[in-house]
């Protein structure tokens, strides 16, 4: 699942295409909205909030295009006429301007609700790592409301704080010297955490490349993420690859046995 930074340039990406330009075409392939004709209507802006994306439009009513990238999601921005990268029919919008397409590919949300209605899909978000309202401190406050819960789930609930995914959980761990199943009341210092979570998405939101390591090298962006089996690039331990959550929800975790013994 696309990480925080991802869907942050995603929105800016939609932002600078679209923003203040009419509506000339759109087609949206999702059954409730199939006859929905959007031409005429003017974009307003693209924010993101966690891994949600708000398009809100100003058409006979302010509406917001709600989308998320969930697995497998992009949103592509082409020329009029351009090739389409990806598939036609895993096309679920397409909002078209004079001067530039952009089209969202194998969305996993894809709806339409009245702009004063958006708290409805993003109210129970935590702070946004990327966002205007981050707050480190009500950040580590919601994650120590569940002292009990592993620290890498809790990192995952984006109703503790919205951004983090696989990649920078497992990453996160690892600098921070903790197991991923250490309970979250039992991390030294969850203040610290949580600021490096903000540092590590801050810095990788302008990045071409994502990178935890600082080494933007292909293969060497990673502490652990991707690396079961290989040398710890501290201590040459080999990385350890487990599964962790709960059914229905588990997630593969990776860890250096050493750097991040289970106590």
């Amino acid at each position: 699942m696309p990480e925080g930074d991802t869907v942050w340039r995603a929105a800016r990406q939609l932002d600078r295409a679209l923003s203040g330009r009419v509506l000339t075409r759109t087609d949206v392939r999702v059954p409730a909205y199939a006859t929905w004709d959007l031409a005429g209507a003017t974009v307003v802006e693209t924010v993101s909030r966690g891994k949600h994306l708000l398009t809100r439009i100003d058409a006979d009513h302010p509406w917001t295009l709600h989308t998320h990238l969930k697995m497998e999601g992009s949103w592509r921005i082409l020329e009029p006429g351009q090739r389409w990268p990806r598939p036609a029919h895993t096309a679920r919008v397409v909002l078209e301007t004079a001067d530039a397409l952009a089209v969202g590919f194998q969305l996993g949300i894809v709806e339409f609700l009245p702009r004063e209605k958006e708290s409805e899909v993003v109210g129970h978000l935590g702070p946004d790592l990327l966002g205007p309202d981050w707050d480190p401190d009500e950040a580590a406050h919601r994650l120590r409301e569940q002292p009990a819960r592993r620290v890498k789930e809790a990192l995952l609930d984006q109703t503790r704080l919205a951004g983090i995914g696989n990649m920078y959980a497992d990453e996160l761990c690892f600098i921070a010297g903790v197991a991923p199943e250490t309970p979250v009341g039992q991390v030294p210092d969850l203040a610290r955490l949580v600021r490096r979570a903000h540092q590590m998405l801050d810095l990788n939101r302008h990045r071409a490349v994502q990178s935890t390591t600082g080494d933007l090298r292909r293969g060497r962006t990673f502490w652990v993420y991707g690396r079961a089996g290989r040398p710890c690039r501290r201590c040459g331990t080999p990385i350890v690859e487990s599964v962790l959550g709960e059914p229905g929800r588990e997630r593969v975790t990776v860890r250096c046995p050493s750097c991040q013994p289970i106590r």
